[in-house]
């Protein structure tokens, strides 16, 4: 029985921040070593960050991160550890993970497989490495061996598989099975999206158990960039079962999550594998050979299961609660603001976005205590008296409903009772002078009154329009990120005013569409995560039919009436931007999915979704970042690009109509 501890630590890095990411490594390290883990596994290109884009390219770059590795490897002393890092061989750029032995760095693993699909943009940056092929580099004046290695240290056997190496069919980590290798290292940048923890749960249990091998994979933690979130998450697996869990959305620094593995039962299990075909002869430049007595341990504790909320029948609503909260915790932290701003007016979006900040406080305060949270958000002045989560929140957030003549006293109740539900400092604004006033200036250009018969857009869109210098004023004194409260659905049709209730720094909802908002506000009024409990104020906002309030009252204006049924929506869009449906396809999928509806409707409803769609690409190019959530997004700029001027189908849903209505118009 020869029983050894690994240890992998997710660490909350931030693209080019040095001397910041150096200190959360070297304190993943100091603490790993009194764990007295013999074996550590740290993520993906944390030393640079994972998310430098074109940084990658500058040779400034490039020439720091290795500096900051070697200024890294003496925390190493006592264990052996691999950290990321982009590293430069003959003029190509490598992702590339270095092992650290005792101080030194003693070899390099460069990722075969690129990940270039979704939010990846990988091959834009870096080569892949070739399978079977080693050579050497420098190493800040040494010559150090880079390529498909694998490492013998006092007799324990490492290789690598980094992050994409696993999800692709021919991982490597069969040929480092037949390479003698005890343990795989999979230091990760792998984002968050809805239900994936099952995905690399399933690659990680497997990876072990058909490779006969301990496995241990450790994910990058938190908001690194500002769009893609990394839940964290370490897994290690021995023979087919997990032996350790780490937590997932921690707002520390690193979390460090260990187990005590038994090299010898996986020697075994692996020698009755009959389909495991050993090499029986090593290749001398392949194997980097390391002095270093691994420590041999007592047995550990089994693997904790996952908690609660995380296997739940309401995980997804969950799971956008925690990823959202961890999300902008570490976008106001990293932006150096002091708090959010929102322009609240009593519906869905925009109470959802202010509970989030709620329930973000909710949670870090409960994970690192009230002086640790203010420390992490650069002390701000306005949190020093706080003492409870609802103080805290209202330090950090401020609420405008802004009225005009059009607004109810229902969503003037309903902004007032959510910004006292979750604690938010709360202004009740008056802009309709200011659109009377543009009113006034519209007219004298134009030399006629504007009426809604005539000009019912402009008079919406002004509405709309005058609510953002007031709440960008706000902002500003208050030294805070102004929150966009557009969602996905919104951003799919244009169902918004650009420079007005899109204006905002920071879009939570852009990645979310609006059925399932709904869904999860009144899960949060009923239910809410574990550990916070329900909101019951939210029943205010739960009870109205979703509107803009940009009309007069007795247009009784409410989206779906606008646009068409939610559901409807988020189904249309689903086929036709995410399965890249024409318009005839997604009218069959739509009629299986609603046999009660008329044909003609249906129809209508697919060509008014085609038709938004592509008239308000621009406005797509032009929202605030959002998070990345799923493999539904519709961000241009990392998940989904659609020219701005295009044909719109037109040929497409003209056959269809004369089809289905019998005329071309």
């Amino acid at each position: 029985m020869k029983l050894v501890k690994l240890g992998a630590a997710v660490v909350n890095t931030t693209p080019l921040d040095w001397d910041g990411n150096r200190a959360r490594l070297e304190a993943a390290l100091t603490a790993a070593r009194a764990a007295e883990v013999s074996l550590l596994c740290l993520p993906e290109l944390c030393i640079s960050g994972y998310g430098c884009e074109d940084a990658f390219f500058s040779r400034a770059v490039q020439e720091m991160a290795l500096r900051l590795l070697l200024e890294l490897a003496p925390a190493s002393r006592g264990l052996v550890a691999c950290v990321g890092l982009p590293l430069l061989h003959r003029h190509g750029l490598f992702n590339s993970a270095a092992l650290l032995c005792d101080g030194q760095v003693v070899g390099f693993v460069a990722k075969r497989f690129l990940s270039g699909d979704g939010i990846h943009y990988e091959p834009r940056w870096f080569k892949p490495w070739p399978a079977g092929e080693v050579a050497e580099t420098d190493c800040g004046g040494a010559r150090v061996p880079i390529g498909d290695l694998v490492f013998d240290c006092g007799g324990l056997r490492l290789g690598f598989e980094i992050c994409e190496d696993a999800w692709v069919a021919e991982r490597p980590g069969g040929e480092l099975a037949r390479r003698g290798v005890d343990v795989i290292l999979n230091p990760s940048a792998s984002h968050f999206a809805f239900g994936k923890i099952d995905v690399r749960e399933r690659l990680v249990l497997e990876g072990s158990r058909a490779f006969g091998v301990s496995y241990v994979y450790a994910n990058l933690l938190g908001n690194e960039s500002g769009r893609a979130i990394y839940d964290g998450g370490a897994l290690i697996a021995a023979n087919g079962e997990m032996v350790a869990r780490g937590p997932r959305f921690s707002f520390a620094d690193f979390q460090l999550t260990t187990a005590v593995v038994d090299i010898d039962a996986s020697r075994t299990a692996r020698s009755r594998l009959s389909s495991f075909a050993p090499a029986v002869e090593d290749e001398p430049s392949a194997v980097v050979r390391c002095r270093w007595s691994v420590r041999t341990v007592a047995p550990g504790p089994p693997a904790e299961p996952r908690p609660a909320w995380d296997v739940g029948a309401r995980r997804k609503e969950e799971e956008f609660a925690r990823a959202e909260a961890l999300g902008l915790f570490d976008y106001l932290r990293k932006s150096g603001a002091e708090g959010f701003v929102v322009s609240l007016s009593g519906g869905a979006d925009s109470s959802a976005v202010t509970t989030l900040v709620r329930i973000m406080t909710e949670l870090a305060v409960a994970e690192l205590g009230r002086e640790r949270f203010i420390a992490k958000l650069g002390a701000p002045p306005r949190l020093a008296a706080a003492t409870s989560v609802a103080e805290l929140t209202r330090g950090l957030l401020a609420c405008a409903y802004q009225a005009t003549e059009n607004s109810s006293t229902t969503t003037a109740a309903a902004a007032r009772a959510v910004a006292e539900g979750v604690g938010a400092e709360f202004f009740h604004l008056d802009v309709d002078p200011l659109v009377k006033g543009y009113l006034q200036l519209g007219a004298a250009a134009l030399g006629r009154p504007l009426t809604w018969r005539e000009d019912d857009l402009a008079l919406q869109n002004i509405q709309a329009r005058a609510r953002a210098p007031g709440v960008w004023l706000l902002a500003n004194v208050r030294n805070a990120l102004l929150l966009c409260t557009s969602n996905r659905s919104e951003a799919a049709v244009g169902y918004a005013t650009m420079d007005g209730d899109t204006a905002g720094g920071l879009a939570p909802l852009g990645g979310i569409d609006k059925a399932f908002l709904r869904r999860w506000l009144r899960w949060l009024e009923q239910e809410g995560p574990m550990g916070i409990g329900p909101m019951p104020f939210l029943a205010q906002v739960t009870s109205q039919a979703p509107t803009a309030e940009l009309q007069p009252p007795d247009r009784h204006q409410t989206d779906e009436r606008d646009l068409m049924p939610y559901e409807v929506l988020d189904l249309v869009e689903r086929a036709a931007v995410r399965d890249k449906l024409g318009p005839a396809e997604c009218l069959v999928r739509l009629r299986a999915a609603t046999p009660e509806i008329d044909e003609r409707q249906r129809f209508l409803w697919i060509e008014r979704f085609f038709r938004l769609w592509c008239r308000n690409q621009w406005k797509r190019e032009r929202y605030a970042p959002s998070f990345h959530l799923d493999d539904e997004n519709l961000d241009p700029k990392t998940w989904c690009r659609f020219p701005i001027l295009s044909g719109s189908f037109t040929r497409e849903l003209t056959e269809l109509r004369r089809e289905i209505l019998g005329t071309d118009a």
